[in-house]
């Protein structure tokens, strides 16, 4: 467990430097130049994720129950994460109506997926896991669209056709994860 909480604080503190230290992170910038900053964020990054995938990994080798989630909510899990892939699609298409309304989808789609994750999965490590990103996102989102306020800042909405792909594309990758690549990758079936 601990080498999960080690790599949870190193990946989301890499990501939380916009939110606690701006200032700091701009003159980081400002110093390092923004392909500097970039390389040693992404490595950071990297490591982080590295340390609690193994972590995680490690502590799904020593399960702890803390409670027996209804198999209802794996079934809303599915939901949550099924509309966290349309959002995370929303992060990347550009002029799309749901960034246009959000500014933020890709935290909001880690609110959503770690929100699910939570309810339909009872382990120590999934809790641990699950609500150190939630946590995070709420935080993140609050944070961003603060200061996109502060700052004026809107997402432009282009032609529906956009949001349409967006959608599209969110609903796909969705479907190839679900049915394919978590099982293989995380090793649990997310529908049985």
């Amino acid at each position: 467990m601990a080498m999960l909480i080690l790599g949870l604080l190193v990946f989301l503190g890499v990501h939380s430097t916009r939110v606690f230290a701006d200032g700091w992170r701009t003159r980081q910038i400002t110093r390092l130049g923004p392909i500097g900053w970039k390389a040693i964020y992404s490595l950071l990054s990297l490591v982080g994720f590295v340390l609690l995938v193994w972590g995680f990994g490690q502590a799904r080798q020593h399960p702890v129950v803390v409670w027996v989630p209804p198999m209802a909510l794996r079934h809303l899990n599915a939901l949550f994460t099924l509309l966290a892939f349309v959002l995370l699609a929303a992060a990347y298409v550009p002029g799309n109506a749901i960034k246009a309304r959000l500014g933020h989808p890709m935290v909001a789609a880690v609110k959503l997926w770690a929100f699910g994750h939570l309810l339909a999965a009872g382990m120590l490590h999934d809790v641990v896991l699950f609500g150190a990103f939630l946590a995070w996102a709420v935080v993140d989102f609050m944070v961003s669209r603060r200061r996109d306020r502060a700052a004026g800042m809107s997402y432009p909405k282009g032609p529906a056709s956009r949001t349409v792909v967006t959608v599209v594309a969110g609903v796909a990758a969705w479907a190839i994860f679900a049915f394919w690549l978590h099982v293989r990758l995380v090793g649990v079936s997310p529908f049985v």
